[in-house]
């Protein structure tokens, strides 16, 4: 019975949710539906950007695909990702000290969001500098007698996607403080004080309440952060690495500017951003069905866990 009521409430919470963003997504689909559909028709054309757009089936599609380069992309963005955990987990500690209000917390919460305001062109020609073979790193190494990791930085792969890795995890920190201090606001006191009352620590209140009730906060600030490396990191690529080595840095958003306005291929560049949607929609609906699922697998264990706790 209980679970009956469970799926009721989560179905009118569906629906109260598409009823208060139907307006945004009516106005959403009117601006963006045409830029896609076009996107999507010149996508089996050879199009020259004006006005010769010849027919060639799924030819762009299946150059993209047999392309080796094109695994190399999604390998270097498959990289990035995992930076997502790293900058949310140093995001979700500081968040969780400056919600304990420490002294100067709202001094150190603009500290931390500081670097994410800056325009990722700066931040990459900064890193550029910084990790230059005369850079500041190099002199620091030399002056401490490290003079063999001295090297340039960007002129090898692996160094290269570490320096964009540290340069993402840096620059996004702030963002994440900021959506979790707001998730960490958002938490009654009342079940924090109830849970002190009846004996809990800080550590298991931490572990068992409050992070459990930032579940919902922590998916919207993955999703937004995986949509950001796939679409939003072309102006940090092209001023810190410029792609390079070869395709070691490149990833799916950079080569679709390569492609359609450094070269003349801009079929294959229609191409390769309906393969970045459908990429970017299906990790997305996977993250949400995976939240969807553990929300109702913490519901019936929470109930369980009280049912237990009754009949003892």
């Amino acid at each position: 019975m209980k679970s009956g009521k469970h799926s009721a409430l989560l179905r009118r919470e569906n629906q109260q949710g598409w009823l208060s963003v139907l307006p945004v997504l009516a106005l959403e689909l009117l601006v963006c539906a045409y830029p896609i559909g076009m996107v999507l028709v010149k996508s089996f054309t050879n199009w020259d950007g004006m006005f010769k757009s010849d027919p060639v089936g799924l030819r762009n599609y299946i150059r993209i695909f047999s392309d080796p380069n094109f695994w190399t992309l999604l390998k270097n963005t498959g990289v990035f990702l995992l930076t997502i955990p790293v900058q949310a987990l140093i995001g979700m500690i500081i968040a969780v000290i400056l919600n304990d209000r420490i002294p100067g917390w709202r001094f150190f919460r603009l500290v931390y969001y500081l670097p994410s305001i800056i325009s990722m062109t700066v931040v990459g020609l900064l890193y550029k500098i910084m990790f230059s073979y005369s850079g500041p790193l190099n002199e620091v190494l030399r002056a401490i007698g490290l003079d063999a990791l001295a090297i340039e930085w960007l002129n090898s792969g692996p160094s290269a996607r570490f320096v964009v890795f540290l340069c993402l995890v840096w620059s996004n920190i702030g963002w994440q403080v900021l959506i979790i201090f707001g998730g960490l606001t958002g938490i009654d006191p009342s079940i924090l004080e109830a849970a002190t009352i009846d004996g809990a620590g800080y550590w298991r209140r931490l572990f068992s309440i409050t992070i459990p009730l930032l579940a919902r906060t922590l998916e919207y600030s993955f999703v937004s952060a995986m949509i950001w490396i796939f679409t939003g990191i072309f102006p940090l690529i092209y001023s810190l690495s410029n792609g390079g080595p070869g395709y070691e840095t490149t990833t799916l958003d950079y080569m679709v500017y390569v492609k359609g306005f450094n070269g003349t291929k801009l079929g294959q560049a229609c191409a390769l951003s309906v393969i970045l949607l459908l990429i970017i929609t299906a990790i997305t609906v996977i993250q949400m069905r995976m939240s969807n699922r553990a929300d109702d697998w913490r519901y019936r264990y929470g109930i369980k866990s009280c049912r237990t706790y009754n009949s003892g």
